[in-house]
């Protein structure tokens, strides 16, 4: 565990032109080009509308030089096996490592996975370290708008340029790799190792590193983590992870080493069966999330919430926590846990973290795509929702958050998804949805997904836009039907590539 810090001694952005949304669609990789070409017009620039102060994902780089270098790294990562195409194996990555120096050894980890609140509960912990006065790498992945969002050191994304320097500091070993090996390494394995070897080049203290998927064969699984975070586990890629709760746990529970300390957000019965016997079978101490730590009290606060937590040391009172939802008070209680669990609290030391620095460290958390305001008059809020667990999630927040008198959803989906269920979450709380599909060969096809949603809403609740700023568009018209100032809403969501693309449409990043 990692030295003990100090204990508790006292109780608007500019919106880019029309050039600037070509420039940055046209340099997503992986998109159809034709589907990738939004429209910065006249609607567009309407649908901006008052964009609220706030956290942005980097957008493309203004340096031409360096965009083009971006570009060229995007283009040849690109060229190998996407996220989507696994291969259960962590030979080539361990081969990288390998070559590379072991990286991934050179300091202390808290590894994350679970099924919903992974990024955000990797940001919470991430600016827990911070505050006090860790120098920290963060990996999450997919990425909301940049790719560079990826890599994050002392909370901030690296730099285009150290993005494309860390690429060509590795490219020669992850050649050797790729000529060594039946397959070459994929997207996802590269960037993994770039992340390991930018976090100990940095150097940072402590990594706070989130699964891609799943857990035993995912490329990150490479580090001895003294911390195991598993988030709330539910359905979703059940292709790939298996059909049940307890299926996919087994697969989760592979980030858990020998000795390691697993923190445990609540789960289904039988998916804390399997990761308790996991936890006992390499004797981790586990600490539970309504047993051992936990949502004490929460309520509602003017952009965001103000909650107490118990710790593995004692509570904490009077935590602000700028995002919405009993969720992230789930997943910041969660966050709090693995950072006590890191410097021995509960187990080496009975007592709690400084309080002031615990609430200086939540009070400056930001999640990008997650129950985020981007406009005013209509409230158009993002949410990167994506699965039936997710969308109850969101669903609950938004009723709770704010008291929209009419809620217009704007949804476009993967087709690999379960989109009966989302949609089915969120039919109590949308008065109409527009479906419509992002830039990706992954989105689902928008008649199709019109068709599971009439079966849902019913055909006069349905409308269909297959261009996403005109879905944007059409919601907003529909949530001013009354008038701009009636208190409708609109909450785009459906999948983290949809809410990136109307985060760029509106005016983030």
């Amino acid at each position: 565990m990692s030295d003990l810090p100090p204990n508790d001694d006292h109780a608007d952005e500019p919106a880019p032109d029309a050039s600037a949304f070509e420039e940055i669609v046209a340099a997503e990789t992986q998109r159809d080009p034709d589907l990738a070409v939004i429209e910065a017009g006249s609607r567009t620039l309407r649908a901006q509308g008052t964009v609220p102060a706030g956290d942005a994902a980097p957008g493309r780089p203004q340096d031409p030089e360096v965009d083009k270098a971006l570009r060229a790294v995007e283009t040849e990562l690109a060229g190998r096996w996407g996220e989507t195409k696994l291969e259960p194996s962590v030979t080539r990555i361990a081969a990288l490592m390998d070559v590379l120096g072991e990286p991934q050894k050179a300091y202390p980890s808290v590894h994350i996975t679970g099924t919903n609140g992974k990024t955000s509960t990797a940001r919470m912990v991430e600016a827990l370290f911070g505050a006090f006065e860790l120098r920290t790498g963060r990996y999450t992945s997919p990425h909301v708008q940049s790719i560079t969002e990826r890599i994050s050191l002392d909370g901030l994304p690296i730099s285009a340029e150290r993005f494309v320097e860390t690429y060509e500091d590795i490219k020669p070993y992850v050649e050797m790799v790729d000529a060594a090996e039946d397959y070459r390494l994929s997207f996802f394995e590269v960037l993994t190792g770039m992340a390991y070897a930018a976090f100990a080049d940095a150097p940072v203290d402590v990594a706070v590193v989130e699964v891609g998927m799943g857990g035993t064969w995912d490329a990150t699984n490479v580090i001895d983590a003294t911390v195991a975070v598993v988030t709330p586990i539910s359905l979703d890629h059940t292709d790939r992870l298996g059909s049940t709760p307890g299926e996919i746990a087994g697969e989760k529970a592979g980030i858990i080493k020998q000795g390691a300390t697993v923190v445990l957000a609540q789960q289904p019965v039988d998916a804390a069966q399997v990761m308790l016997k996991k936890a006992v079978g390499v004797d981790a101490t586990v600490a539970r999330e309504g047993m051992e730590f936990g949502v004490v009290a929460r309520e509602v606060a003017v952009g965001g919430q103000l909650v107490t937590l118990r710790g593995l040391g004692g509570e904490y009172e009077e935590i602000f926590l700028p995002l919405h939802g009993a969720h992230q008070a789930h997943n910041a209680a969660v966050a709090l846990a693995a950072v006590e669990a890191f410097f021995g609290i509960g187990a080496e030391h009975a007592r709690t973290l400084d309080i002031d620095t615990i609430r200086k460290a939540f009070a400056s958390v930001t999640s990008p795509g997650r129950m985020e305001v981007v406009r005013r008059s209509p409230t158009v809020v993002l949410d990167a929702a994506h699965n039936p667990a997710g969308a109850r999630a969101a669903a609950d927040a938004v009723s709770e958050a704010f008291s929209f008198s009419r809620l217009i959803g704007v949804v476009g989906a993967s087709g690999d998804k379960d989109v009966r269920g989302l949609l089915e979450a969120f039919e109590p709380i949308f008065a109409e949805v527009v479906v419509t599909k992002n830039s990706t060969p992954r989105s689902m096809d928008v008649d199709e997904l019109a068709q599971i949603a009439v079966e849902v809403f019913g055909e006069d609740r349905v409308q269909v836009e297959p261009r996403l700023d005109d879905a944007i568009e059409e919601a907003i018209t529909l949530a001013e039907e009354d008038g701009e100032f009636s208190g409708g809403g609109v909450l785009v969501t459906g999948s983290v590539i949809t809410v990136g693309e109307a985060r760029l449409l509106l005016g983030r990043g």
